[in-house]
């Protein structure tokens, strides 16, 4: 009986003739799929379809259990090594005043120098919206101030009520 829908083992293996090889390595050559059964159940383990397009099929004498195993081990290990992007957002608005920008800069300088990427974001009200470029301009001055640490993926995007600028840390060489 399989235990795993797209793996086909043991008595699920229907096919005249398979290409069989043993769990450390050895050819069995090619045998009737019920030789390479029976050698599979002497040694206690089972027959796995690995190669069902081959000419003729490949099938391996493994187990199958302590194979399931090492794979969801490896799995687990490349999502530990995965860097997952941390974005933080700050809020400005078209009438900011030159000291709040500073401070919100100091805050965006911290998670910059700490890796995490910072999305800029200006809130467009009333008027403002025919007029975005009020909202272009403050990010602009926000720029320069973290080009010196950061790079940013566009220059600022008007996306509905918000012009929106995205900055993560430079490259360090």
């Amino acid at each position: 009986m399989s235990k795993d829908k797209d793996v086909l083992m043991n008595g699920d293996i229907r096919l005249s003739e398979v290409r069989c090889i043993g769990d450390d390595g050895t050819q069995y050559g090619i045998i009737s799929s019920k030789e390479a059964q029976q050698i599979a159940n002497d040694l206690g383990l089972d027959l796995v379809l690995i190669a069902p397009n081959g000419k003729p099929p490949v099938c391996k004498v493994m187990d199958y259990g302590k194979f399931k195993y090492q794979q969801e081990k490896k799995k687990k290990e490349a999502r530990k090594k995965q860097k997952i992007i941390e974005v933080k957002e700050i809020k400005l608005s078209v009438k900011i005043a030159q000291n709040d920008i500073n401070y919100k800069v100091k805050h965006a300088r911290d998670f910059l120098e700490s890796g995490k990427h910072v999305k800029f974001r200006v809130f467009l009200r009333g008027r403002e919206m025919q007029n975005p470029e009020g909202g272009v301009e403050v990010l602009e001055r926000v720029w320069e101030m973290v080009k010196d640490i950061a790079d940013r993926d566009s220059k600022p995007y008007r996306e509905g009520r918000y012009v929106n600028m995205l900055t993560f840390p430079k490259k360090e060489k």
